[in-house]
């Protein structure tokens, strides 16, 4: 599409989806929420795409926010659908069955941050800059950060990020658990795309495991997530994928998965 404002690139397995809004340092507005949300309805339905990397166009960001020119004018009720139709898509891509990295090139702030953590993996450029700033607009985040905040780096980094709305560095981003990996920025694209291609080459169905056994066990009990996770290891069992990866391992051989 001409006036998408999502670049899409199918790499051998991984599907590579770029926000292109140089302009605009990858702003979220409403036309963009809903390419998103389309977007991954597409990869999640299309055999061919076994892991999604997710990044903006441009060196300067990732995505550096909400679009402050559409929500300058926002009326209360208003306000509240823009942040559940960020919601709504950013909860689409965390429950994707199938693994989502961003690759974090640039600021992600705001809702660039909130999109970077509902993704199952994040790396990020030594010069990313992350953030939550919407207290310097009289705002709160708007699209999950105070939640994910909370459960990827704790109670009191999720106070810090939000309260004073100042950015931290890719470094302290890692030390907190917000990202999982720094790399120089050189080597971003190189070393994302290197991990995105080994989980493209992973058993799929033991990956849809995994991804739903954490979504699940994060919100319950730990009983409850027990549970569900050996409900899910006897259900592998039952799969094509687990035959051929454990008589590969038997034979000495690699193994060839085929999402059955």
């Amino acid at each position: 599409m001409p006036d998408s404002p999502l670049l899409i690139d199918d790499r051998d397995g991984v599907r590579v989806i770029t926000i292109h809004r140089p302009d605009k340092l990858n702003a979220l507005n409403s036309a963009t929420l809903d390419a998103l949300h389309a977007a991954f309805d597409d990869a999640a339905d299309a055999p061919e795409v076994r892991a999604i990397v997710l990044t903006g166009a441009g060196p300067k960001a990732f995505v550096a926010g909400a679009d402050i020119a559409e929500m300058a004018d926002l009326r209360p009720v208003e306000g509240r659908d823009f942040s559940l139709r960020g919601q709504r898509m950013m909860r689409r891509v965390e429950l994707l069955p199938k693994p989502v990295i961003a690759m974090i090139n640039g600021f992600a702030l705001g809702g660039g941050l909130e999109l970077a953590m509902c993704c199952h993996l994040r790396i990020a450029a030594d010069t990313a800059k992350i953030g939550q700033p919407e207290i310097n607009l009289g705002l709160i985040p708007g699209f999950g950060g105070t939640q994910r905040l909370l459960r990827l780096a704790g109670r009191a980094a999720a106070l810090e990020l939000c309260l004073t709305g100042t950015p931290i560095d890719a470094a302290r981003a890692q030390a907190l658990g917000i990202v999982n990996r720094v790399v120089p920025a050189a080597d971003l694209e190189t070393e994302t795309m290197a991990l995105a291609t080994r989980l493209a080459n992973a058993a799929p169905l033991a990956l849809r495991g995994i991804l739903d056994c954490i979504n699940i066990g994060g919100e319950s009990a730990i009983g409850e997530g027990l549970e569900y996770e050996a409900a899910q290891f006897g259900l592998a069992f039952s799969t094509e994928d687990m035959r051929e990866g454990t008589r590969a391992f038997l034979e000495r051989r690699k193994p060839e998965f085929r999402n059955r």
